[in-house]
């Protein structure tokens, strides 16, 4: 099934690929074209059954590293919560994909690993743009075609995708008013995870690094609500690359209030944000 939206005078395609019922609201899937990635890409969007759709917020959930939009909205259990609290989820694959986009065999860059930024480096500059695809074009689409309430957006994520959702609502306060994570990349210009990605992205200048640290982001901007955070003590990867000592060491010195769960036993995985997704739900339902 295929719907026409309007956007700045043109129309965009937005091809429905799945939609079934669930705790009775809808969860849908569509594809399109983005301008900012230059491929076709896909969301899911999850509409629960409310009374008053203007009063509903609406989160954004950015997965992690090899995940697409499907890993969310299978394993996390979101459902449940999104519809008894009356709030909309729209998640979006982690980066362009396809034929004519560059790829790399390892799997914490390029396809699956887009670190929501906008490349500046060829060949990743043509299609890696998630920074904008986020922030622009799905944001429109959203807007536009599921009148969602714009005062009432809220952003939260996972790993990688804890790295976007941070960084995003750092830079862009004036959009999302609420933001959480799930054991995020709090630095990534000082782990190899974000080190990696960046150079190849972003080239060797650092200094063109930093907006799209959420530790260093947090010295520049600031943040004038608070953020929720959580990480599991089994998490392999905590050390090496999430590091989110750092991030709560900027907040103190910049008298944000953040609220650094640590949960002991539980690991990286699907499983760990099933088990606090209801919290996150209610946490930015609160502040939206």
């Amino acid at each position: 099934m295929h719907y026409f939206i309007r956007e700045k005078g043109r129309l965009i395609e937005l091809e429905l690929k799945a939609k079934n019922k669930i705790f009775e609201g809808s969860h849908q899937v569509f594809s399109h074209w983005s301008e900012s990635t230059k491929c076709e890409m896909t969301f899911s969007i999850y509409l629960p059954t409310v009374n008053r759709f203007e009063d509903t917020p609406t989160l954004f959930w950015l997965s992690g590293l090899t995940c697409t939009e499907e890993n969310f909205r299978v394993k996390s259990g979101v459902q449940r919560y999104a519809s008894a609290m009356g709030v909309n989820i729209i998640a979006p694959d982690t980066s362009p994909r396809g034929e004519n986009v560059p790829d790399d065999p390892n799997y914490d860059f390029a396809q699956g690993a887009g670190f929501y930024l906008d490349a500046m480096q060829s060949p990743w500059d043509e299609n890696f743009k998630m920074y904008s695809y986020v922030t622009k074009d799905l944001l429109n689409i959203a807007k536009n075609n599921f009148s969602i309430n714009e005062d009432k957006l809220g952003i939260f994520g996972h790993s990688m995708g804890g790295h976007g959702a941070l960084t995003i609502a750092f830079k862009n306060p004036d959009i999302f008013k609420s933001v959480s994570a799930f054991a995020p990349i709090c630095a990534p210009t000082q782990v190899p995870w974000g080190r990696n990605a960046f150079e190849k992205y972003l080239g060797s200048d650092e200094e063109s690094w930093q907006q799209y640290d959420a530790t260093q982001l947090i010295h520049d901007k600031g943040w004038s609500s608070d953020i929720l955070v959580d990480q599991g003590l089994e998490d392999e990867f905590m050390d090496e690359h999430l590091k989110p000592e750092l991030l709560e060491d900027a907040c103190i010195k910049n008298d944000i209030s953040l609220s650094l769960r640590k949960h002991e036993g539980y690991d990286h995985s699907y499983f760990f944000i099933s088990s606090f997704i209801e919290d996150h739900i209610s946490w930015h339902k609160e502040r939206l």
